[in-house]
């Protein structure tokens, strides 16, 4: 229930006793690796996520950024100690049973760390296969809340839908008394980003409303005059497909975009020309975008990819994180989950804290703003909000 993505819909620690503060202070996964284990054999992680299908564009940023954040968590020897870090690649296709064979056939070979899951749904079927066979996963950019506190074996490198709907939150203030509508398609991507707008910002005290238009609409000229009718203080516009050019043109036409605030997500580059003129007009809510942080984590990964893109910063993390989970567990899963929980590392978007209660991932998100046109579009922060600001409720650990 989040940004607009394709075919998907758009998170304090406990005080702790001073020797576990020691374990879980804010540090970077470079630090000095042990390895854990009873030999030097290979560390087997299998990385399960789309190479191919609609989010086959994700997946890659995914691998590119999880093979640099290997490279800066091990200091570019990819091995923790003298145990080398052995990855196992498989295609998803974004089908959750695709995903689940392949992480039941990795698990049989004797894989205790998966990670990847570039699709919600996919995240989904795999936690519960991590939980009965007690190994880690960790999920990737898939940002369905209910990865949050599915099981202990379960942890996120990405963010998740509640960051995105608060990072929109922020650019009315104190929602008191405010008017938000939520402009959807009919559907269940529709239906799940209204009910996350009235949890978090009608939980806060807005009046939310809604204009739905049916998925086939190529006309919008009257659901235009419906928003504008309602004279809402936020827009918050949920949509996926290709006639996204053509609504925010009408938009943009009948004076929407500069008779309110509006806000959606930033997606990947690739989706920027789809705002067309409309793009410098609408205000964004984001996970990442290049140059959104100055982080020694972001300067590594942009040495290796050049542009950092919307889920480099989830492939970072993961990496950074298995190598947190063998430096302190070694072969021992469970010792692994205790390593992560409650740990901060300084990841590329900043400071970021895995609450140890339900392993919701606490991080920046940000705000953003377009300039430029078409395939020239450079988007730039216009606030950032810490991990403290967008973090989730806390949710009971379900396994």
């Amino acid at each position: 229930m989040t940004v607009r993505h394709t075919r998907r819909a758009f998170l304090s620690a406990a005080t702790m006793m001073a020797a576990a503060l020691a374990a879980t202070a804010c540090g970077s996964p470079q630090d000095t690796a042990t390895g854990g284990g009873d030999s030097a054999a290979p560390v087997k992680v299998g990385l399960v996520y789309s190479q191919s299908g609609a989010l086959a564009s994700y997946g890659k940023q995914y691998i590119e950024g999880f093979k640099a954040g290997l490279d800066f968590a091990t200091k570019g020897t990819g091995k923790v100690g003298d145990r080398k870090i052995e990855l196992t690649e498989v295609d998803d296709a974004g089908d959750p049973a695709k995903a689940v064979s392949a992480a039941k056939d990795l698990i049989g070979k004797g894989t205790k760390i998966i990670a990847g899951s570039t699709a919600s749904g996919v995240a989904l079927q795999v936690a519960p296969i991590a939980a009965q066979n007690k190994v880690l996963f960790i999920s990737g950019p898939a940002a369905t809340d209910a990865v949050t506190g599915a099981n202990k074996y379960t942890f996120r490198s990405g963010r998740q839908s509640y960051q995105d709907v608060v990072t929109a939150k922020s650019f009315i203030g104190d929602p008191t008394g405010k008017k938000v509508v939520v402009f959807a398609q009919d559907g269940a991507f529709g239906d799940a980003n209204e009910a996350a707008v009235k949890t978090v910002i009608g939980g806060a005290g807005a009046t939310v409303s809604s204009v739905r238009a049916p998925a086939s609409a190529t006309e919008f000229t009257p659901f235009a005059s419906q928003i504008k009718a309602a004279k809402p203080d936020l827009l918050f516009v949920a949509w996926a497909g290709t006639t996204a050019p053509a609504m925010w043109q009408t938009l943009d036409q009948q004076g929407v975009l500069s008779s309110t605030t509006v806000v959606t997500g930033l997606d990947i580059r690739a989706s920027w020309p789809t705002f067309g003129a409309a793009g410098a007009k609408i205000s964004f809510l984001s996970h990442y975008f290049d140059g959104a942080s100055d982080t020694e984590a972001s300067k590594a990964l942009k040495a290796k990819v050049n542009t950092i893109d919307l889920f480099h910063p989830d492939g970072f993390a993961a990496a950074q994180m298995v190598v947190r989970g063998v430096q302190e567990g070694g072969d021992d899963v469970d010792k692994m989950v205790k390593a992560l929980e409650d740990w901060s590392f300084d990841g590329v978007k900043g400071k970021m804290t895995i609450r140890a209660a339900d392993h919701a991932l606490l991080q920046p998100m940000f705000q953003a703003k377009l300039t430029g046109s078409g395939t020239a579009f450079t988007a730039t922060a216009q606030k950032s909000l810490t991990g403290d600001e967008t973090a989730p409720p806390a949710v009971a650990m379900k396994g």
